[in-house]
C-alpha cells in the first residue's frame, strides 16, 4: 500500500531542500535521516504558502499530537534544526519525529519508528500555522 501524500509550501520544499545540499555538502546529519527527508520532499504535493490548508503542518507550525496508544498529548513546534530545542519542545525536521509530522493535516495518524517498535500518533490540532497567520516570511 502506497504512502499517504503530504502537502508542502513552495518555500518550505525550497528550504528544506537547501538545506539537504547543505548538510550533505558539510558532512551534517546521518545520510539516512537526509535521504528520508528527501523522500519526504519528492512525494510531497507542492502548494504555494497562500493556498495550503490551515490544517496541515508547515515549517514554524506549533501542534498537539496524542499518542493513539496512551492518549498522552504533547504540544510541539516543528523547526529547522538550528531552531531545535528540546525543552521548549521545538523539534527539527531533521529528527525521525519532525520529518513524520511534516505535511500532515489534523487527524492523520502517523507512525513513528523507535528502537522499542512503531508509535502511533495523531495530530489532533494546529495550533498555530504561519501560512494560516499571515506569516510567510518565518
Amino acid at each position: 500500500m502506497g504512502r499517504r501524500k503530504i502537502h508542502i509550501t513552495e518555500s518550505d520544499r525550497d528550504r528544506l531542500a537547501g538545506l539537504i545540499n547543505a548538510a550533505e555538502a558539510f558532512g551534517e546529519y546521518g545520510p539516512v535521516d537526509l535521504a528520508s527527508l528527501r523522500e519526504e520532499l519528492d512525494r510531497a504535493v507542492i502548494v504555494a504558502a497562500s493556498e495550503i490548508p490551515a490544517n496541515v503542518v508547515t515549517m514554524n507550525s506549533r501542534l498537539l499530537l496524542r499518542n493513539v496508544d496512551t492518549s498522552e498529548e504533547m504540544e510541539c513546534s516543528l523547526v529547522f534544526p538550528e531552531d531545535a530545542d528540546m525543552s521548549s519542545r521545538a523539534i527539527s525536521v531533521l529528527a525521525p519525529v519532525g520529518m513524520a509530522i511534516l505535511g500532515y493535516a489534523e487527524g492523520d495518524v502517523i507512525d513513528w519508528p523507535v528502537p522499542s517498535g512503531i508509535r502511533h500518533f495523531i495530530v489532533e490540532r494546529i495550533l498555530y500555522q504561519p501560512e494560516a497567520a499571515g506569516d510567510y516570511d518565518l
